[in-house]
């Protein structure tokens, strides 16, 4: 699992596509998001109708909930790439997050519903039929997702996406609910193991859990404008103070929206320079910071050095 603060703050690589080029690379892992749970469905359905197995239910109930997940984060999608307009003068980029908490909604209630169906067969075991046929749905799915997996992952390192991340934290735990549905049935077949199978369930829906509270912090973070990572505000502070007009500067202020970035700050200059001078060594830093960071909107304000106003004690 990666850290959950760097996923809630991450930033694109320098080489990330053009805008329209993500936009399409976000709504096509939507797209394969929601045809592979789709396509999970109907296998799981048939796996658990012939084996009556509540590790494959528990894992049908999910890709249930992967496609609503998936749903909502095409809707949410569709909607953060729209252009900023008079009423978002920020774009819409604070739809990825509240779609990241849609799916941590969707994912804490498929762990509780098979915390409930897992803790009735540990008190009432069941036999489990046709473990071959089972086994063979799960490698199915395992396959499914391990291809969706590799390509949302790629995604989100091409445009950052808080939605797509979101989605592939949710389907990389399905991968491990898989593994253990399919050691369970292993251990039924071969060892006659009854109780494997809820056990495990009760294991994985834990670790969905889990993965629930990851996503629903990174959206957390978001919306509640975190700032970058310190090393990021260190790199933004030296890149402004490398230039030989700037004095100093205060109230570095960053956050994320989905995929933009924006970053503010205050440059202290000479007190004795003109407007116009000011105004260019601004607009020059302006343009280092966006370099470095080129999904951001850098915005500058300029000071008189040695002005002593009120502002915020943090840099």
């Amino acid at each position: 699992m990666p850290d959950d603060r760097a996923a809630a703050t991450s930033i694109p690589e320098p080489s990330a596509p053009s805008p329209e080029h993500r936009g399409r690379l976000m709504r096509w892992a939507s797209y394969a998001s929601v045809s592979a749970a789709s396509v999970m469905i109907a296998a799981k359905l048939a796996g658990w109708i012939a084996t009556g197995s509540v590790s494959v239910l528990s894992t049908l109930i999910d890709s249930f909930l992967d496609v609503g997940a998936s749903l909502v984060n095409l809707i949410a999608i569709h909607h953060a790439l729209q252009p900023a307009d008079h009423e978002h003068r920020f774009g819409h980029g604070k739809a990825e997050p509240l779609a990241g908490l849609a799916q941590a909604a969707f994912i804490a209630g498929s762990a509780a519903f098979l915390l409930i169906e897992a803790g009735h067969r540990l008190f009432e075991p069941q036999a489990i039929a046709r473990t071959d046929f089972g086994i063979a749905v799960i490698v199915l799915s395992i396959a499914i997702t391990l291809v969706l997996v590799a390509f949302q992952m790629y995604v989100v390192r091409r445009t950052g996406s808080v939605a797509i991340r979101a989605d592939s934290l949710h389907y990389r735990s399905d991968l491990l609910l898989n593994l253990g549905v399919l050691a369970s049935l292993v251990l039924v077949r071969e060892l006659g193991w009854t109780l494997a199978d809820p056990l495990l369930a009760v294991l994985i829906a834990g670790y969905i859990l889990r993965g629930a509270w990851m996503i629903g912090k990174t959206a957390l973070d978001h919306l509640m404008d975190r700032e970058l990572p310190d090393e990021d505000r260190q790199r933004i502070r030296g890149i402004a103070l490398a230039h030989p007009g700037v004095r100093d500067l205060h109230d570095l202020r960053t956050r994320a929206s989905g995929t933009q970035f924006f970053i503010q700050l205050d440059l202290e200059m000479d007190g004795e320079l003109s407007l116009n001078a000011a105004h260019a060594i601004a607009e020059e830093v302006m343009e280092r910071v966006a370099s470095a960071y080129p999904k951001a909107e850098v915005f500058i304000h300029q000071d008189p050095h040695g002005i002593h106003e009120p502002h915020h004690k943090f840099v």
